[in-house]
C-alpha cells in the first residue's frame, strides 16, 4: 500500500466532507480516506491532525468531549466549517480536469516506460513491470472500478479527444 497521498488540498477537503457526516477522530478519518481511495492513499497522523488543528484554529471545527470515549479527540464541523465546505465544493468542480490530467499523464509515462527505447528500466523479480501485460492490468482495473462505481458495463468511446470535448461543450484549449 502506498503511503504517499493525494494532490495538495484534497485531504483537507475530504476531512471537511467526513466531518460534515458526523464527528470523527483522527484515526477514523485516516481509515475512511484509505477506504475511499481503494487503499492507494494512506495519509499519516502527521498530515491529518495538523489539518484538524488548523480547522479548529480557523473556527471550522471544534473538539467535542464524548463520555463514552474520553481519551479520543473528536472533532465536529461548525457553521463556519460548513460554509468553507460549500466553497470548496463549488471550486472542486473545476478540478475534474486536473484529476484526469494526473491519471492520463501517469498512464502515458507508464506506457512510455514500457515502449520507448530511450528508457531502459530492468524487470525485477516479484515486482511490477513496465510492459504490455501490466499495462493491460492497469486498464482492466480502471474498467472494473468504472463498472463498480457507475453500475454499468464499460462501453468503448470512439471519439477523439477533440470530438469528446466538443460533444460535452468543454474548451479543450484550457490548461
Amino acid at each position: 500500500m502506498r503511503k504517499s497521498g493525494p494532490p495538495k488540498g484534497l485531504i483537507a477537503y475530504l476531512v471537511l466532507e467526513l466531518l460534515e457526516e458526523k464527528p470523527r477522530y483522527g484515526y477514523e478519518i485516516l481509515k475512511e480516506i484509505r477506504d475511499i481511495s481503494g487503499g492507494h492513499w494512506e495519509p499519516s497522523y502527521g498530515s491529518v491532525y495538523p489539518i484538524l488543528y488548523k480547522f479548529e484554529e480557523k473556527g471550522w471545527a471544534e473538539r467535542i468531549e464524548r463520555e463514552d470515549e474520553p481519551d479520543r479527540k473528536y472533532f465536529e464541523l461548525t457553521d463556519a466549517g460548513l460554509e468553507e465546505l460549500e466553497e470548496r465544493r463549488a471550486s472542486g468542480s473545476e478540478k475534474a480536469r486536473d484529476f484526469a490530467d494526473v491519471i492520463l499523464g501517469f498512464f502515458h509515462v507508464y506506457a512510455a516506460f514500457s515502449t520507448d527505447d530511450r528508457f531502459e528500466i530492468p524487470d525485477l523479480e516479484g515486482e511490477w513491470r513496465f510492459d504490455e501485460e501490466f499495462s493491460a492490468w492497469v486498464v482492466e482495473q480502471v474498467v472494473r472500478h468504472h463498472e463498480h462505481y457507475f453500475d454499468s458495463e464499460f462501453e468503448r468511446i470512439e471519439d477523439t479527444p477533440e470530438e469528446f470535448y466538443e460533444r460535452h461543450g468543454v474548451d479543450h484549449d484550457d490548461g
